[in-house]
This record gives structure tokens, sequence and C-alpha cells, in this order.
């Protein structure tokens, strides 16, 4: 099967305008949903203004920047929906609302439509089996920042065919992206590694055995890490490697997942990284 015509669930996200982002980029129709129509047209504004900096880098021409956002329609209707190939949702990390958003597309797209998960950690399985199609349900899990991210996760059930998984394949490939291919459980490959990394750094920083710097610069300078694990959880925001840090502590029962007192502290008082201008560091 081709895959022309890609929706985005959720593309008001940082995750979902990525996402939406380059897949324009690479050519295909996107239709992008919200439930509020002024988030859609802000994500279209952030999606321009992106790719107006890359124009300004010279990192690509005005005319394939316009060419780009014309491919990208905005709804607040899940019908939208309705003519799309693949759909890849990217709403929150929370079960019952991708449930809902799972039934619902299995009602709206074509019964050759695929539909994927962008979640971190949650069962795709369980998504699965909410709707009549199961063996064309996958998870795409896009990394972040999607535009940059060389590596995207491709996530199989025990159902799932095998026309879903190569066309899945080749349409990760056509976003240049490297693909891994693991089985559906809890954290997959990259987060199993990722979180336990992070919160392990975490515990470093709050016993005092070393500096924020030093920590980081463990990673950066040991093993050459583009960017330090607690520089890293600021990016990515506290808050949400928390939640995924639970999620996955709840099904694995692993104590390397549990989370460290000084991150919940962190959450509650509102220091979440990057995104309110303090974390394990302070953003002007």
């Amino acid at each position: 099967m081709e895959i022309r015509r890609v929706g985005v669930v959720g593309m008001t996200g940082f995750m979902g305008i990525g996402i939406a982002q380059v897949c324009a980029r690479f050519g295909y129709q996107v239709v992008g949903s919200s439930r509020s129509k002024k988030r859609v047209r802000e994500a279209l504004a952030t999606i321009d203004s992106r790719l107006a900096r890359s124009v300004g880098k010279g990192v690509m021409s005005h005319r394939d920047k316009e060419t780009t956002m014309a491919r990208i329609k905005g709804t607040s209707d899940m019908n939208g929906f309705q003519d799309c190939d693949l759909v890849v949702e990217s709403v929150a990390e929370d079960m019952d609302i991708k449930k809902k958003v799972f039934a619902e597309l299995d009602e709206i797209c074509p019964e050759h439509s695929i539909l994927a998960t962008n979640t971190s950690c949650l069962s795709v399985t369980e998504l699965a089996m909410v709707t009549k199609r199961p063996d064309k349900v996958l998870g795409l899990h896009f990394l972040s920042p999607v535009p940059q991210s060389k590596l995207m996760e491709l996530v199989t059930t025990t159902v799932i065919s095998d026309k879903t998984l190569k066309t899945a394949k080749s349409f990760a490939s056509s976003l240049q992206k490297s693909i891994i291919v693991t089985k559906d459980t809890p954290g997959f490959v990259f987060n199993r590694l990722y979180i336990g990394l992070s919160l392990i750094a975490v515990r470093l920083l709050e016993s005092e055995i070393a500096t924020r710097e030093e920590i980081d610069s463990s990673m950066t300078l040991g093993l050459g890490h583009p960017i330090g694990p607690l520089a890293l959880l600021d990016f990515n925001g506290i808050d949400t490697i928390l939640s995924v840090a639970d999620a996955m502590y709840r099904d694995l029962k692993d104590p390397i997942y549990g989370v460290p007192t000084l991150m919940r502290k962190m959450v509650a008082n509102g220091w979440l990284g990057r995104k309110t201008g303090k974390g394990f560091y302070d953003y002007d």
C-alpha cells in the first residue's frame, strides 16, 4: 500500500507539530487536528516560523518552504481524517484518551488505513484491541525533536500484519529515519535506556555526589553525547519524563524507574525545564 495522505491527531502539541512538519517536508499531504481552531492556527504558525528559520539558515529555499506549508491543512473535526492512508495519534500520554481516539478513528478512516500511536511507553496492543483492524495498528515512536532526530522506533504487536510493518518501514525510511523494530513492551528500547539514565543522573544530583555540570559533562565528554542527561530532561520537560517513568514503573516494578523525590518536588514547584524557564538549569 502506498501512503499519500497522513493524519496527525494532536498536531498542536510539541511532538504533533514536529510530525506534521516532517511529513509535509518529505512530500506527504498532511491533515492535523486539535479540538481548538485557535490552537490549529497557532500550530500552523509555529511550523511556518520554523521553516522560515530554515530558509534564513540556507537549509531550504523559500519555494520549498511554501510548498511544504501548502501540504498541511488543519482541522478541528475528526472527520477530516476520512481520506488518510495513515493516521498518527500524538495526544496526551493517557490510555483512556488514546483509546477514545483510536475507537473514533477506526469508525472514520477507510478500511485500508494504518493507525499509529506516538506513545513513548503505553501498550500499543491495548490500543489496537479497541479497533476492528488490530493488524493495521502499530507504534511509530518519533523522537524529540522530530525534525532533527535520525531515529524512529516501530513498535509491533503479536497481531500486526507483515504488510502493515512493511508499509511502516517504507514510510519511516521516506522521512530519512533510521529504524528500530521493537516488541510492545513498556518503554520499548529507547526509553528503557534513556529514562533509566535520566533518573540515575537525578539521583546523583540529589545525593550531592557531583554538580549538575559535572554529571552532564560525564556523558558529553565521556561518551560524546551532544547534551547531558539533566539538560536533556529540561529540554524534554521534567513533568513529561516523570509521567513516562511512573507509567514504566507501574508495569515493570523495576526500582530503576522509581522517580526521585527531587524530581517530584521540582514538578510540584512548576520547575519543568526550558518551557517554564527553570529546571535543573535556569533559562532566560
